[in-house]
């Protein structure tokens, strides 16, 4: 609930653009305005870190309506859960700070789609994250890419994405929900 209010302005100005014709290509850059809230803030007085992955789903809420997948998913019983990310930070956001965050698509694996998201104030980046997301069914199992591309169409102009994210999925991945994963440190 902590970022209720501003998803929900986020969906309705991304539903309010592609009305008004400002949908994007699958491979375009979407952006967003935001400002650091003091419900952002931290102790530190900056940018709380874990506050960035939630407002950077706000990002990905914009570019999902504005390239029209999130429709195309709505119909079709599905919906996108974040199966890994990381996130990297350069400079602090402080309080009542401006800033746009950007989004994309960077690529897809056999499983999954890659995004990435990045804090940008005056054309610099201050954070950057990188999000491994499936598609999963309301009903049960997962969406593969075979039929994700057949109902959406392949994206063109998406880059491939590099081989360090590739790296870090396989890397960074937990087993399967099938699988055991007990909790034991070495």
């Amino acid at each position: 609930m902590n970022v209720i209010w501003r998803t929900l302005l986020v969906i309705l100005r991304a539903r309010v653009a592609v009305r008004r014709g400002r949908s994007l290509e699958s491979a375009a850059i979407g952006r967003i305005r935001l400002t650091t809230l003091p419900t952002d803030i931290d102790i530190l007085r900056h940018m709380n870190n874990g506050r960035y992955l939630s407002l950077f789903d706000l990002g990905r809420w914009d570019l999902l309506i504005r390239t029209g997948l999130f429709d195309a998913m709505k119909q079709r019983g599905w919906y996108a859960v974040v199966s890994s990310e990381t996130v990297t930070f350069r400079k602090s956001l402080q309080l009542w700070q401006r800033f746009d965050v950007e989004s994309r698509f960077v690529g897809h694996d056999d499983r999954a789609v890659f995004l990435e998201h990045r804090a940008v104030v005056d054309g610099e980046v201050y954070a950057r994250v990188i999000v491994r997301a499936r598609m999963l069914r309301r009903s049960g199992g997962t969406v593969g890419h075979d039929e994700l591309f057949a109902a959406v169409g392949r994206p063109s102009g998406v880059p491939d994405a590099d081989e360090w994210i590739h790296e870090w999925a396989s890397a960074s991945a937990l087993p399967s929900t099938r699988k055991p994963a007990p909790s034991v440190w070495s």
